[in-house]
């Protein structure tokens, strides 16, 4: 069976170990104050609190993230956007003209590792 082709390079199992993937819960979101595609959220990553910006603004009200349990990037390197500090990266996927936010199928509590 032939392999659909990935426009980015395979990655080993031992690159793949190396991420930290794990649920967390969106407590507070708000418009970023420079950009208007991008959300701040603060969010619950089992213990601990985190900001983290994402470009899901298009697609998303924030009262339609409040409370919803995501999937996140925990140990992306931080990085300033537009102003705004990013500590981790949620998963979601794009088809066509829609984005949809990854989330587990049932409740279980942040932090948990996803693997």
């Amino acid at each position: 069976m032939s392999q659909p082709q990935s426009p980015k390079p395979e990655i080993t199992i031992e690159d793949f170990a190396k991420l930290d993937l794990r649920t967390a819960r969106i407590l507070r979101v708000e418009p970023h104050p420079n950009a208007d595609k991008l959300l701040k959220m603060a969010i619950d990553i089992g213990g601990e609190e985190r900001q983290i910006v994402a470009g899901i603004a298009p697609y998303y009200r924030s009262e339609d993230l409040l409370g919803k349990s995501i999937v996140v990037v925990a140990n992306l390197k931080p990085v300033k956007l537009r102003g705004e500090w990013s500590h981790g990266m949620l998963l979601a996927a794009s088809g066509g003209d829609r984005v949809v936010v990854l989330a587990p199928a049932s409740e279980i509590p942040p932090g948990s590792p996803v693997s």
